[in-house]
């Protein structure tokens, strides 16, 4: 497995190596060593979330309100999507900075996210599953919603005609919004000991 650090700090790709025979392929989608080696923080699941989305979805932009050793991992295991990470952790050096990736199931990538990311994708398949391993359980209310539409934020997200939203992500604030508000996460460098695996 490769794993590659994005345009944004702290967040991974994760390229398997791929298996082919003649009942299909096989690959590891994901290794608790080499992850931890890579982001310098243990990864263990505690919530299992899945999505099924309509070609022309647009879930998101969301981040969680929790500390930088909670993560999410994200694989596309049906369809594809266009999938967009952005640093929210107020004070970081990268604060505003995104990377944008195509996932498609039959590749098997997935992303790393730790808390203070804001996430969001749209489904470029009907029927595109989103699997999310999460490190820490949902806290309601501790969720912050960014509008993934901000022309602030001016994500290049290549819509044909306009997305379908929920209404809670339709009506999320704008990024300068939620400065105002005080709700992003601090940033805080990792400490010497976490880094370690």
């Amino acid at each position: 497995m490769r794993i590659d650090e994005t345009a944004v700090p702290g967040t991974y790709r994760l390229l398997p190596e791929r298996f082919e025979d003649e009942r299909g392929h096989f690959y590891e989608a994901a290794k608790h060593s080499e992850l931890t080696a890579a982001t310098g923080l243990p990864f263990e699941v505690r919530q299992v979330n899945n999505s099924v989305s309509r070609r022309g979805v647009l879930r998101g932009l969301h981040c969680n309100d929790v500390p930088a050793d909670a993560g999410k991992l994200v694989t596309c295991v049906r369809g594809s999507i266009l999938d967009v990470m952005v640093d929210l952790r107020e004070g970081s050096p990268a604060f505003g900075r995104y990377a944008v990736n195509r996932l498609h199931a039959d590749e098997g990538t997935a992303l790393y996210l730790p808390g203070g990311i804001g996430h969001a994708f749209l489904a470029l398949e009907d029927g595109t599953c989103v699997n999310y391993l999460l490190s820490a359980e949902y806290a309601p209310g501790a969720m912050v919603d960014v509008d993934a539409l901000d022309p602030g934020l001016d994500l290049p997200w290549e819509l044909d005609g306009p997305p379908i939203r929920s209404a809670k992500d339709a009506a999320a604030p704008s990024l300068a919004e939620v400065v105002a508000s005080g709700r992003l996460p601090r940033y805080a460098p990792l400490r010497e000991e976490l880094i370690r695996p």
